[in-house]
This record gives structure tokens, C-alpha cells and sequence, in this order.
């Protein structure tokens, strides 16, 4: 025979379940604004119902119900909008970085503008026809001369900032390395809080939140690939798990392990070529891996070791790099070109003497490496401008190599390889680097779209949303007081049937 205080006990676990529930739902209002929270639901459970199946069972009509009772509390996440999610924040993190380099790069060049590269030759060659006109002119030369002067500035300030821009990414760089370092560190601290925990039949959905808000911070630096293993014990089937960090290449092949099931940190460490500095490889889960096109393609680390430049000991790579050694370039053709048309005409102090000794214009370069950072005046030049070589016949009213000088801007020139005039190449340089410009603002808000859509997507399943819990919470407070409501009534039938029973005639 059941018990007489069947239903006072149904109803105490009723009132205790919703109490729990109401619990929960507080804990999710009090995070609704907690970065990375994942909403919490109480899973409501059917109690074992009476009587059981046995041989000494009564015999009544049927199974009577017990009540109910909070099974465990769940996190609503979706697993495969994480991927998806990781997988997009890994591309925003590349193409992000990049955009930024090459605005940055975009800056340093200032073209089109009238205080850009471009506009300061402009200038020299003009001061150059001017110089034509009139070559014994004292105020034409020192014209000539100044802009020459603003020439070389211009080259020496381009590369002085874009090194000193390339500098700051690899300052980023090793910043990266020691950031995802420091936060796959962080999360091993996590997977052994959870490891301790969940073998007690215990799931720690706040330590589970904690990971995955680290997760999603490194998948922003590289692209990972993220397994779960069961911690043993007496883990409830549902639990996550121990994660495994793997970081993988674009083809989704295995690099090594960040973070693995025994609790060991697999760092990075970056290795810079002793010559020329760049990136050369990286060490990793005892693997030296070439950063050549070896190391991923998306990440933010992956952009800035783009960026910065990287190398496989003998050539240069990169965004930087690369432009510098076409400004290098350009730098060593215009001057080497300019120096000797310059040698070939006479300047005042030859028609003075009546002997033609050749003058270079600017310093002379050995080589392209290093060319504009090291392009300035000639010493003689510097001293005075009766050294420029305006007469191409020796007469003093002659500006034929004044001209000539002029004409250097549309000459054919072999300048890195191809055969080109100056203002050509240049605005090649130019165009080519707005064009990978545009390129990765255009990846940017593509990628950061797609990204937007699987937050969101995430969002909808995951985010506390207070409508929803307001709603609950009168859900849960109207069954509350339905089951304290049930224990007043059976409380009642029992008060009559103790203090009532017997009494007869009264």
C-alpha cells in the first residue's frame, strides 16, 4: 500500500525542481550581458514511479507517478556553430591584419597627393626644363639642386617608415606568439578544472563557457581544429569532455598540438633568418615548420608573418618586403640613370677649365639593395651648383643636357627586370598595391559578414534572451505555487482524516 504522504512528497519535489529551475533562470539573467555566457536550462526528469516492478508489488490499477526531478543542468550550444564560427574569426583575423598593413603601406606612399613621391619628381623635372631655358642661371641650379635634395628625402623617408612599419609587425608578430601562447596556457588551466570535475557526475557548464571564449580568441590568431575525449570516472554521458587543440594548415592537416588531453602546452616559438631578419620557420610540437606557405593560410599570424616578411634563406617574401625592394629598385635605375646622363654633359666649372671631368649628380649605388634609404646629393653637387652638367656642347648659354637630364623621366629602363620608364614602374607600384588594398577590404567585409551571420546564428541558440526567461520564470513560479498549493490541500484531507476520525454525532 502506497504511503499516506505520497502526495506531500510529489509535491515537495515538485516545488524543489521549480525551485531550481528558478534558480537557473536568476543565474541566466544575472549574465545576460557576460561575455561568452552560454544560456543554462534545468532538465526536468520523471521521478521512478510506484510501484515498481517486482514480485511483491500491490495490486493496483496501474504505476502511479512520483513527481519530478532536476536531472542535470544543460548549456544550449550548438557544437557545429562553433566551427563554423572559429572558421570565419580564423580568415577576419588574416585579412583584418592585412587590410591593416596595407593601409598602413598606403599612408607611407600618400599617392596620389601633392606631397607624394610622385609630385616631388615632378617638380625636379620641371626645375630641370626651367634649367634648360636659361642654364648660367645661379637661382634655376639652386632650384635644381633643392629638388634634387627633396628627390632623394622623399626615397630616404619612404624607406626610412615603410622599415620602421615593418618593424612594428614584427613587433605584432612575436606579440601573436606569446598571446596564444599565453591563452593555450590558460585554457590547459581550464581542461584540468574540468578533468577534476566532471568524473564526480558533475558538469561544469561555466568552466565550459570559460573554454570557449578562449577557443574563439585563439582560432582569431590561427586555425585550429578542436576534439573532445571523455575524463573518465563517473562523467555523465552528456558532459564535453577534455578538449584537444590541434593547429592545422589550409588543406586541414595536423601542424601539431597546442593543447592536449595530458595536460602539456606545446608553445611556439619563431625563428627569424640571422642574415636579413625575416621569419624563416617555427618550432613547434618538436617540429620546425618552414613559414614559407608551410604555416596555414588564415590567422592573424599567418597575415603578419606575410606582412612583416618571411624568407627560406635566400629570397625575400611579403608585403613589406616586397615593397621596399621595389622602391630599392626604382631608387637604384633612377639615379644610376641619372648619373650618367649627368657625367656625359659639362658644367661651368669644365667650360670654364675647357676640360669635361664627369660629375655624378647623386651618390653613386653598387647595388639596388638598400638604394633608397642611401640615395643623397653628391658631395659636389652639395658644394656647389656650378657642378651640374646643364651643356651637352660645352658652351655656357647651352642647355642641351639640362634637357636631356629632363627626358631621364621616359627613358627605357630596366627596373627589377623589366624593361619600363619611370613614371611607369611607379605608378605600376602604385596601382598594384591599391589594388591588393582593395582586395583586402573587400576579403574584410565579406568574411567579417559571414562571421556576423554565424554569430548570430549562435547567438540565437546560445544568448540569454530576457523575454524568454521573464517568461519562465512565470512559468516556473505558477508551478511552484501549485505544487505549495497541492501540500496545503493534502494537508487538509490528512488534518480531517487524523483529527476527524472517530468523532461521531459531534
Amino acid at each position: 500500500m502506497r504511503s499516506t504522504f505520497h502526495g506531500l512528497e510529489t509535491a515537495r519535489r515538485g516545488m524543489t525542481t521549480q525551485q531550481t529551475a528558478l534558480n537557473v533562470l536568476g543565474h541566466n539573467i544575472a549574465n545576460a550581458n557576460t561575455p561568452g555566457y552560454t544560456r543554462q536550462r534545468v532538465d526536468f526528469v520523471q521521478t521512478e514511479p510506484y510501484p515498481p516492478a517486482s514480485i511483491n508489488r500491490p495490486e493496483i490499477p496501474g504505476q502511479m507517478g512520483t513527481g519530478v526531478e532536476a536531472g542535470e543542468i544543460q548549456r544550449i550550444r550548438d557544437r557545429f556553430l562553433d566551427i563554423q564560427y572559429r572558421s570565419e574569426n580564423s580568415k577576419l583575423g588574416y585579412w583584418e591584419s592585412r587590410a591593416e598593413a596595407l593601409s598602413r603601406m598606403e599612408d607611407i606612399m600618400n599617392e596620389p597627393s601633392d606631397s607624394g613621391l610622385s609630385s616631388t619628381i615632378d617638380a625636379f623635372w620641371k626645375s630641370l626644363e626651367d634649367l634648360a631655358v636659361d642654364p648660367s642661371n645661379s637661382g634655376a641650379r639652386s632650384v635644381v639642386r633643392e629638388n634634387g635634395r627633396s628627390v632623394a628625402q622623399a626615397f630616404n623617408y619612404i624607406a626610412s617608415s615603410l622599415q620602421a612599419t615593418q618593424q612594428d609587425f614584427k613587433d605584432k608578430l612575436d606579440h601573436s606568439i606569446d598571446e596564444i601562447n599565453t591563452l593555450a596556457t590558460l585554457l590547459n588551466n581550464v581542461n584540468q578544472q574540468i578533468a577534476e570535475v566532471e568524473p564526480h557526475g558533475l558538469i561544469p557548464n561555466d568552466l565550459y563557457d570559460e573554454r570557449d571564449r578562449l577557443l574563439d580568441q585563439i582560432s582569431n590568431l590561427a586555425n585550429i581544429e578542436v576534439s573532445y575525449t571523455s575524463s573518465g570516472g563517473h562523467a555523465p554521458p552528456t558532459a564535453d569532455g577534455i578538449a584537444t587543440v590541434t593547429l592545422v594548415d589550409d588543406s586541414g592537416n595536423s601542424l601539431g598540438t597546442l593543447v592536449d588531453t595530458s595536460g602539456n602546452v606545446n608553445a611556439l616559438t619563431i625563428n627569424y633568418n640571422a642574415t636579413n631578419g625575416l621569419a624563416e620557420s617555427i618550432d613547434f610540437d618538436g617540429n620546425t615548420i618552414g613559414v614559407d606557405g608551410g604555416f596555414a593560410s588564415t590567422g592573424s599570424i599567418r597575415s603578419l608573418i606575410d606582412s612583416y616578411g618571411y624568407t627560406d634563406g635566400t629570397s625575400k617574401e611579403g608585403v613589406y618586403p616586397g615593397m621596399i625592394k621595389k622602391i630599392d629598385e626604382m631608387a637604384y635605375a633612377f639615379a644610376t640613370e641619372f648619373n650618367n646622363v649627368h657625367q656625359s654633359g659639362w658644367n661651368i666649372n669644365d667650360i670654364d677649365a675647357g676640360t669635361q671631368t664627369p660629375v655624378n649628380f647623386f651618390e653613386a649605388l653598387t647595388n639596388p639593395e638598400g638604394a633608397a634609404a642611401l640615395l643623397q646629393l653628391s658631395a659636389e653637387i652639395e658644394a656647389s651648383t656650378d657642378n651640374i652638367a646643364a651643356s651637352a656642347t660645352g658652351q655656357l648659354g647651352d642647355g642641351g643636357n639640362a634637357v636631356a637630364l629632363a627626358e631621364v623621366k621616359n627613358n627605357a629602363l630596366t627596373i627589377d627586370g623589366k624593361t619600363t620608364n619611370l613614371q611607369d614602374y611607379y605608378e605600376g607600384v602604385i596601382g598594384e598595391m591599391a589594388v591588393i588594398s582593395k582586395e583586402s577590404i573587400v576579403f574584410t567585409n565579406n568574411v567579417g559578414l559571414l562571421l556576423s551571420t554565424a554569430e548570430e546564428n549562435r547567438l540565437s541558440v546560445s544568448s540569454v534572451s530576457l523575454d524568454e526567461e521573464f517568461t519562465n520564470m512565470i512559468k516556473f513560479q505558477h508551478a511552484y505555487n501549485a505544487s505549495a498549493r497541492n501540500i496545503t490541500t493534502i494537508d487538509e484531507m490528512l488534518d480531517r482524516v487524523i483529527n476527524g476520525m472517530g468523532i461521531v454525532g459531534r
